[in-house]
């Protein structure tokens, strides 16, 4: 059976685009797509996650956790739902995981060189009473102590820590960071988004 036209809309796009729903193809479940990720099959007839929602072709949605990918991978869903030929690609989850972490790195870069992100506790501290409504990142692998103390000074900005120190480290030009503050902006909405879907992937990790 041959794959459907690149033309055809995304799965139940008609119906839930007046509310920003998709249906993820792995539980049923109509979730914001902000928390998802959509998928497209290549012509290698693989899924490829399409982080940016711009590629052409029927989109498969799938929420952002690691056993949802997992779970659609083992049954193949994407070929029930595409009803066209797929490759398991066993892969996947990882490969996810690994593009949420680069599309992170790249936010906080340009966040940096832009001027609305720094790094240390010192600074972070220093930095919060000016940023009210920016995100704070705390390395999953940095001290609990750290992690708790940075908490309770977020005061109702959000915590994610979903990077390890050396990928936070990497962002900043460091061997290891492991406390961060965005300031609020379009960069700081991109990578909160993505900072969501990575939280979800690597949930469950031992490492986290």
């Amino acid at each position: 059976m041959t794959a459907e036209p690149a033309i055809l809309q995304d799965d139940d796009a008609a119906a839930e685009s007046a509310d920003g729903l998709r249906t993820c193809i792995a539980s049923g479940r109509r979730r914001p797509k902000e928390s998802m990720v959509r998928f497209v099959i290549g012509p290698d007839d693989r899924p490829v996650p399409d982080l940016e929602e711009k590629l052409p072709g029927r989109g498969l949605w799938l929420s952002a956790e690691r056993h949802m990918v997992h779970t659609a991978c083992a049954k193949n869903l994407f070929a029930k739902r595409a009803r066209c030929r797929v490759e398991v690609d066993t892969e996947l989850p990882a490969r996810l995981t690994e593009l949420l972490v680069k599309r992170c790195q790249r936010w906080l870069e340009l966040a940096r060189r832009a001027g609305q992100a720094v790094a240390g506790f010192d600074e972070v501290s220093r930095r919060l009473p000016g940023s009210p409504r920016g995100i704070l990142l705390a390395a999953f692998d940095g001290a609990a102590g750290g992690r708790e103390k940075l908490r309770r000074l977020a005061g109702e900005r959000p915590v994610y820590s979903g990077l390890g120190a050396a990928e936070l480290g990497f962002a900043f030009g460091r061997e290891r960071v492991v406390h961060a503050l965005v300031s609020a902006g379009g960069l700081c909405d991109g990578l909160e988004r993505d900072m969501v879907r990575l939280g979800g992937m690597r949930a469950g990790d031992a490492a986290v």
